[in-house]
């Protein structure tokens, strides 16, 4: 059974819960303090008879959502009628009273059997730390409440984005990826000294590094996946990578089939934007048994390498094993190689564009009021 929310007769506009608990006054939240004490009009009371929750269990967690039990002592057990919840991110740990502020992190239950599931996008992030501390509660026929004492601290962390996630986010992805155009190279662009430490250091080779916090905070590659970032899309008028880059003058190409190919599978990854009007989808190419591909076959949407709305690999018609490559036009696609990769299989040359430092997207940090790349869970 799902934990509903506050009080019905809160009308801030900071409660996005309102309306989904009826009969616990603004007053009562505000007077209920984190060490149980009396208020001092007595809308809330101490009662010792009413048992105290212990050994507090969190279980099922997702990116939203989690299950909480505990155990509580038979006596006057049968007179609980409700559940107090205190919820607070980790970082925010001396809020832990019921003001006003802090409403839409302090829920109100009916008392259910337990298990029961705490559900709320509006209050719930993913890949967050929280502290949760619950109270019984008594509510008395004058419509006050009697109060056990809050229980210890637990503190939990909620998961990455889940499938069914990533599922939603890859169809907004669809929506405007717009037509597809042909190309022909990868690229990646980073500065001098980056690719004289893979010919000094490296064998020659560039080594796949953890991708950075960029993108949607539920991301289940950020932090996690290993790879090299590439780059396809081409410009409009010329069909060739831009001369300009935010990551550095030095480019090093290679041949889209030496990543690409039938022997390797491809999944989206994420979807999301910066305050621009750009919009970044990040793939990820995994050659078929790599400790790569095993990763995102538990983690990430796979993609039809030959039929999909953002990096397609076909048989080229007209050229009779050959391979034809192409990439959406309207998002700008990072793409995530997951192996390592020897400098002689492309080449390295300096552009002759500039290094746009304002296009990066080096940890950066999603648009959370963006109606096109968000979704209706944690950000």
């Amino acid at each position: 059974m799902e934990v509903p929310g506050l009080a019905h007769n809160i009308t801030s506009p900071l409660s996005p819960c309102e309306g989904m608990i009826k009969d616990l006054s603004l007053d009562a939240l505000q007077l209920c303090e984190r060490d149980g004490s009396k208020s001092q009009d007595g809308s809330i009371s101490e009662m010792e008879e009413l048992p105290v929750p212990q050994n507090i269990k969190i279980s099922n967690i997702t990116c939203d959502s989690f299950k909480i039990c505990w155990d509580m002592e038979a006596r006057s057990k049968e007179r609980i009628t409700h559940y107090f919840i205190d919820l607070n991110k980790k970082e925010n740990k001396n809020s832990n009273k019921f003001k006003h502020k802090d409403v839409p992190t302090k829920l109100v239950a009916k008392a259910v059997p337990l298990p029961m599931t705490v559900r709320g996008h509006w209050f719930l992030s993913p890949r967050t730390e929280y502290t949760v501390a619950v109270q019984t509660a008594s509510k008395q026929t004058d419509g006050d409440y009697a109060i056990s004492e809050w229980s210890e601290i637990i503190e939990f962390c909620t998961a990455d984005y889940s499938t069914v996630h990533l599922n939603q986010l890859l169809e907004k992805a669809e929506v405007i990826a717009g037509r597809m155009l042909r190309f022909s190279v990868f690229y990646r662009n980073q500065n001098k000294e980056y690719f004289d430490h893979a010919r000094e250091a490296q064998e020659n080779r560039m080594l796949p590094s953890v991708k950075d916090n960029s993108g949607s905070h539920g991301s289940p590659i950020s932090g996690k996946l290993e790879g090299i970032f590439f780059s396809c899309n081409t410009e409009f008028n010329t069909g060739k990578p831009p001369q300009d880059s935010p990551y550095g003058r030095h480019r090093f190409e290679i041949q889209a089939d030496a990543l690409f190919n039938p022997n390797t599978n491809l999944y989206f990854g994420d979807f999301y934007c910066m305050y621009t009007a750009y919009h970044y989808v990040i793939l990820v190419l995994a050659p078929k048994g790599s400790r790569g591909d095993d990763f995102c076959k538990q983690r990430l949407p796979a993609l039809d390498i030959t039929n999909n709305r953002f990096l397609t690999c076909k048989q080229d018609e007209d050229a009779a094993g050959s391979l034809v490559f192409h990439h959406a036009q309207d998002v700008i696609l990072e793409v995530i190689y997951t192996e390592p990769l020897d400098l002689a299989l492309g080449t390295v040359a300096e552009i002759s564009g500039h290094q746009l430092m304002s296009m990066s997207t080096v940890n950066a940090k999603k648009d959370p009021s963006c109606k096109t790349c968000n979704i209706s869970v944690g950000r």
